[in-house]
Formats: structure tokens, sequence, C-alpha cells
């Protein structure tokens, strides 16, 4: 189950940009800081990492989309239902074979 979201989508969109208005200028890590400054906005690294992964997400910086990022993680999970359903028929199995195997009294 998805854990909910902390911050209100609509924090995001405003930080963002701020963030990124801060950067174009070649600012201080403080300029960048001040955005954080915003209420609810939680710690001080949040609205940089926000920053970050919407570079991210823009092509403007290596690494992982948000979206390929969401396709992997359902991917492997995915993938590991077969292996769960596997481990439950194997116990299953050995559970009743092992009682056909016992003298009843």
């Amino acid at each position: 189950m998805a854990r909910p979201k902390k911050h209100p989508p609509e924090l995001r969109e405003r930080a963002v940009p701020m963030v990124a208005e801060a950067r174009g200028k070649h600012a201080e890590r403080s300029t960048i800081q001040a955005a954080t400054d915003l209420p609810g906005a939680g710690t001080a690294e949040t609205v940089p990492r926000w920053g970050r992964q919407s570079e991210i997400d823009t092509r403007t910086r290596a690494g992982v989309a948000s979206e390929e990022s969401a396709e992997l993680q359902r991917l492997r999970r995915k993938n590991a239902e077969p292996g769960r359903d596997n481990a439950t028929l194997k116990a299953a199995s050995a559970f009743f074979a092992a009682g056909i195997d016992r003298p009843h009294r």
C-alpha cells in the first residue's frame, strides 16, 4: 500500500520553480534554502531534492526519471509475485506430504 504524501502537490508546484530560478542565477545555497522557508516544506533538504528530481524528469540532469522509477518498481513487484506463490505452494505440498507419511493413532 502506498504511503500518503506528506506535502500537498500545490506546495511542490510553487517550490520547484523557485529553486530552478535560484539555481539559474548561480545563487549560493543560502538562496536555494530560502525556498525551503515555505510553510509546510518540511526539512531543509526537501525542496532542493524536489528541484533536483524536476531537473532529472526534464532530462537536464542525469538520473532515473520519476516515471521510469515507478515503472521499475512496478515490474520488480510483478516479478516477485511468482516467487512468493511458488514458495507458498512448496510449503503447502510439504505440509500435506508430511501428513500422509505419519501413522494415525
